[in-house]
């Protein structure tokens, strides 16, 4: 497209609604997504149950799919479970005294690697040039500063599991829902490019079993043949799979982890210096081919290729091109591979195609599933996502029948 593309309208951020493969229309969600949609003041219930019901089953049809993963973005971590956005990391590294003025040392430092935006600041884009200019300057000032920005960012990642405003429920349920599968499929996959241990932490309240490349012994070191390992029940001649149990692959390192040497082990708190983290900078793809994020990177990219596969995003904005690009390629080479995309804004996104901020890569996918492929979209927040999705179990032969009418029904 050349044209510019409008803003899109303000009552539709953040409303409820779901968008299936070659569809034309949004359908809403909720009454307040109805009205915003439809542009009416009076919203029709039984058509807002009739979308629920349809996108329910659609999630349903998802969890059968043997190889089921989900890929967590930021924005998985932000509202209610209190993870902080790349916003606030600006306001907290470069503005501590509040009122968006650079503190006195962060504007030298801008001034110094010529990072002059003021508008839209972005604590990424100014890692990247800081990144930049040290690789051809060695200046202790900058390169010091640079450090305590990424010790902060340590921190604020770390700091918010502690505050008892923290809810990590939608975490939670995620998990019982998801993980509940045949234990003779593949385990449920989680991706996420977050530091923070909000899965990990979900699963230890559940008492599931958090697969995560490390070691189980006493001091947890990363292999990557751990992902290879599982655990099973004994009893008498006989054993099975045990249930409750997923793998956890943090693409971009952890709060938790610690580099000595060649190796990667798991440490409470991790010195700034030693943590494992790719730091958010625009380089950070160059990183990602460093171990042990290559090794996760990789079963990643493993898992796209994958038959009969479903991936369900949320949170993520594809800002990442390291991570967007094999999605986007893994759709068109693989024919039985499901996407579902979910974020907060998905109706603007899908609306700028690119400009207003929103990446190139959500036009790209709604082309896509124009043409037919499997792909859907979802626009609501992350605890919306998860309440949308049912728990597992067998229907009875009336819910079955019920099912099959409500699909001839729908497609009619």
């Amino acid at each position: 497209m050349t044209d510019d593309v409008a803003p899109p309208n303000e009552k539709l951020k953040g409303q409820q609604a779901y968008l299936s493969p070659g569809a034309a229309e949004w359908l809403p969600l909720t009454e307040a997504a109805f009205m915003a949609l439809k542009s009416t003041e009076e919203a029709d219930d039984e058509q807002v149950r009739a979308n629920k019901a349809t996108l329910s089953a659609m999630f349903a049809s998802a969890l059968q799919i043997p190889n089921l993963g989900f890929f967590a973005g930021s924005g998985t971590s932000l509202g209610a479970v209190g993870g902080p956005s790349m916003w606030e990391l600006w306001q907290r590294a470069m503005c501590p005294e509040g009122q968006n003025r650079l503190s006195e040392r962060a504007a030298q430092v801008a001034d110094t690697v010529r990072y002059h935006e003021r508008e839209n600041p972005n604590i990424e884009h100014f890692l990247s040039q800081c990144d930049a200019y040290l690789a051809f300057n060695n200046d202790v000032e900058v390169s010091t500063f640079v450090n305590d920005v990424k010790a902060l960012i340590l921190h604020a990642c770390s700091e918010f599991m502690n505050s008892d405003n923290s809810d990590i429920s939608a975490y939670r349920n995620l998990l019982q829902k998801l993980a509940r599968r045949r234990v003779r499929d593949p385990r449920l996959r989680v991706f996420t490019t977050n530091y923070d241990m909000c899965f990990e932490t979900a699963a230890s309240d559940l008492g599931m079993v958090t697969v995560d490349g490390f070691s189980y012994t006493r001091k947890r070191r990363f292999d990557g043949k751990h992902f290879t390992y599982d655990i099973v029940r004994r009893e008498a001649d006989s054993h099975e799979f045990t249930e409750g149990i997923y793998h956890l692959l943090k693409l971009h390192g952890s709060v938790s982890w610690s580099r000595e040497g060649t190796e990667i082990y798991e440490h409470v708190a991790p010195a700034p210096e030693n943590a494992c983290l790719i730091y958010p900078a625009k380089g950070k793809y160059q990183q990602a081919f460093l171990q042990p994020h290559l090794e996760l990177l990789s079963r990643f990219l493993e898992f796209l290729r994958q038959p009969n596969s479903c991936l369900i995003i949320a949170g993520f904005g594809f800002n990442d091109d390291h991570l967007s690009e094999p999605v986007y390629s893994a759709i068109q080479s693989n024919p039985s591979l499901k996407l579902i995309l979910c974020d907060f804004q998905g109706i603007t996104h899908l609306h700028n195609r690119g400009q207003h901020g929103s990446s190139p890569y959500w036009g790209k996918f709604h082309d896509l599933a124009m043409e037919g492929f499997d792909i859907h979209f979802v626009s609501c927040s992350f605890g919306d996502m998860v309440s949308h999705i049912p728990h597992l179990r067998t229907a009875s032969p009336a819910e079955q029948l019920a099912n099959a009418v409500r699909r001839v029904k729908g497609g009619a």
